[in-house]
């Protein structure tokens, strides 16, 4: 499977839309077969408090189950005046694992710059399409904001 040119430089909308007509059924997504992605996570907004929340005071957030789900799915709940845009509030994400977070945004529409949410964390989020992705790495370098 090649890469569109889509994957690796900013194009608009119709480039895009004709290029995701070449991946057959049975391929995994570009990003993950061109680019060595790793699928990390689905994040899920939710109003309903959880037992296994976490808290994430800088974002005004709790999360839960993504330690727990064999799936890789977690909870996002929202205090009112979180910081995040509201499109990462109210709308799921997939989450990829890379291993050069600034070279992997290049080129991509960033909804939320590069942070560290926890120790060892570093991520950003970008938008695909109308829908939020998450670009996440790991190193015991990236401190907690």
């Amino acid at each position: 499977m090649s890469i569109p040119d889509h994957i690796n430089s900013p194009s608009d909308s119709k480039q895009e839309a004709a290029s995701l007509e070449h991946r057959r059924d049975d391929e995994p997504p570009a990003v993950i077969a061109g680019l060595g992605w790793r699928y990390h996570h689905i994040g899920v907004p939710t109003d309903i408090p959880r037992n296994d929340e976490k808290y994430i005071p800088q974002y005004k957030m709790y999360v839960s189950g993504f330690s727990s789900s064999p799936y890789g799915i977690e909870w996002m709940r929202f205090e009112p005046d979180s910081p995040l845009p509201k499109i990462i509030r109210t709308v799921p994400h997939v989450a990829f694992e890379v291993d050069d977070l600034d070279a992997a945004l290049q080129g991509r529409e960033m909804i939320f710059p590069p942070g560290s949410p926890s120790d060892g964390v570093r991520s950003a989020m970008i938008i695909h399409n109308g829908a939020p992705v998450e670009l996440i790495t790991f190193g015991r370098k990236f401190q907690a904001a």
